[in-house]
């Protein structure tokens, strides 16, 4: 992968399989990365589920607030691993027009797909932050999810972010693939990812 000023990533772990024990090793490798921001006015923001495992050590390991940017893929009746589109704490909505297309879904199903992601994240924003505002964003936002796949639901919390005010967002992202780094990249400030591996 070409350099690039807003990407950071360890040589050593480059184009690796399984290099990590597990998330909470992943969080503390990232937090070594990320040192420059140790006792910053900076917020780390976690991608519930399994983001909220790397984040929680990264901001204990630099000594920062943690949050959450609850966000959830729109999933078929029949496959809740694929998406065809996420949702957003704000009730942002974006549809992966590419997925639609392979699904050959009718727009009674999209609907209803929409309408139940929505009701989920409202309940997982109230499981994580019950009343509680989001924090302040204008302050650099650490974006912490646990990989970057194809970055489609990445992207929509960072258009949420972004609408909710936010200016400066690294994503930190232990794994990734290249391709998936370069649709994000022009979104965000920076991208700190120690383990990017090519192909998808």
């Amino acid at each position: 992968m070409k350099s690039h000023p807003k990407i950071f990533e360890l040589p050593q772990l480059h184009n690796r399989e399984r290099v990590f024990k597990d998330r909470a090793a992943a969080g503390k490798v990232l937090s070594q990365m990320l040192k420059e921001y140790q006792d910053s006015n900076a917020t780390v923001m976690a991608i519930p589920a399994e983001g909220v495992a790397v984040a929680a050590i990264l901001a204990r390991e630099l000594a920062l607030p943690l949050d959450v940017a609850v966000i959830s893929k729109i999933t078929p009746s029949w496959n809740s691993e694929v998406g065809y589109g996420a949702v957003a704490f704000d009730g942002t909505v974006r549809l992966n027009e590419d997925y639609l297309a392979r699904f050959n879904l009718g727009q009674e199903e999209i609907q209803k797909g929409i309408q139940k992601t929505k009701q989920k994240v409202a309940r997982r924003v109230r499981m994580f932050r019950g009343e509680r505002p989001l924090p302040d964003l204008n302050r650099p936002i650490l974006l912490v999810d646990d990989g970057l796949a194809s970055g489609f639901t990445v992207r929509v919390a960072i258009e949420a972010l972004r609408k909710a005010g936010s200016q400066q967002i690294i994503l930190a992202v232990p794994t990734a693939h290249e391709e998936s780094i370069q649709r994000v990249i022009g979104e965000v400030e920076a991208i700190y990812c120690p383990n990017i591996r090519g192909g998808l």
